[in-house]
């Protein structure tokens, strides 16, 4: 008797695809820094619009960059076994070749090199070096002899990354100068972005475990790693207090605070969350805490 099987699914169209792979979730990582440096730039009266433009399009796709490389040697190294509950990673789903998104990833860098040429104009060699410095950091996450993902430092680099560099990096360009409040006015950027990093590691934690990728979060182990989401979405509402306690700023800059209900809400299912799903949609809600704690301070460093 022949047996009636169900038709296959349809292939999903290739821009669907390459979609997938960019994880669109995770690119208000890239955006909220941009939106503040912005605003310190604005506020000083150093505000350049193109500037801030091609800032936010390198931000946008070193990210994408970042998220194909880590797809591209995740897969290699054996990260991405079907035992992962992540998102769908393109090439260990046979969605995308190897060779294709390796040339999507070189695709993607390139632009962003000639999308960050205006802020090596305007910024000079030292710009040259940390774009250039960043490039290698989204490889080396994953990739080359020693990624250092593997070996519990991810968090450091993703806070320098998406924090000092983004922050500063992005109030330089406009304002050819770097301050006090520009270093300051990273550091929550910087802690929420790594906030989304360890939600992810969390999530991964077994299959990481059993693939030997040496996260922090493997190294702490899971209720210590919940801890430091809580430590680090902490932090980042101490730092505008801070600012105001010091009497630099004016009580603007505590409009953050308004998003600390939504922040509450992701502790509470961070310390209970036990299973993919759970920590998919947590990360991508801390992702939209991220955009909307940074667009609040944004507005407050404004004012």
């Amino acid at each position: 008797m022949n047996r009636v099987t169900d038709p296959p699914p349809p292939p999903l169209p290739a821009w669907r695809v390459w979609l997938l792979a960019s994880r669109p979730k995770t690119l208000p990582a890239a955006i909220a820094p941009v939106l503040v440096g912005t605003a310190l730039a604005y506020r000083d009266g150093a505000f350049v619009l193109l500037a801030a433009v091609a800032s936010l399009v390198v931000a946008l796709l070193l990210q994408v960059g970042a998220n194909f490389a880590n797809d591209y040697f995740d897969f290699f190294k054996g990260a991405d076994t079907p035992e992962r509950v992540g998102p769908v990673r393109v090439v260990a789903s046979g969605l995308l070749s190897p060779r294709r998104l390796r040339v999507g990833m070189a695709v993607v860098f390139g632009a962003a090199g000639i999308a960050g040429l205006h802020l090596v104009f305007r910024g000079g060699l030292p710009l040259l070096i940390v774009g250039a410095g960043v490039i290698v950091a989204a490889l080396a996450y994953t990739g080359g002899p020693w990624p250092f993902g593997y070996y519990g430092l991810g968090d450091v680099v993703v806070f320098l990354c998406f924090g000092l560099i983004a922050v500063a990096g992005t109030y330089y360009v406009q304002a050819l100068r770097l301050t006090a409040l520009s270093a300051w006015s990273a550091i929550p950027p910087g802690l929420l972005v790594t906030a989304i990093l360890v939600v992810n590691n969390l999530r991964d934690i077994d299959t990481d475990r059993r693939a030997g990728k040496r996260t922090l979060a493997v190294l702490l182990g899971a209720t210590r790693t919940r801890m430091e989401y809580v430590l680090l979405l902490a932090l980042a509402y101490v730092v505008p207090l801070l600012l105001w306690a010091r009497g630099g700023q004016s009580g603007w800059v505590m409009l953050p605070w308004l998003s600390l209900p939504l922040a509450a809400h992701l502790v509470r299912e961070t310390l209970v969350a036990g299973d993919g799903p759970s920590f998919n949609v947590i990360l991508a809600r801390t992702a939209q805490l991220a955009l909307l704690f940074d667009l609040l301070f944004a507005l407050g460093l404004m004012r």
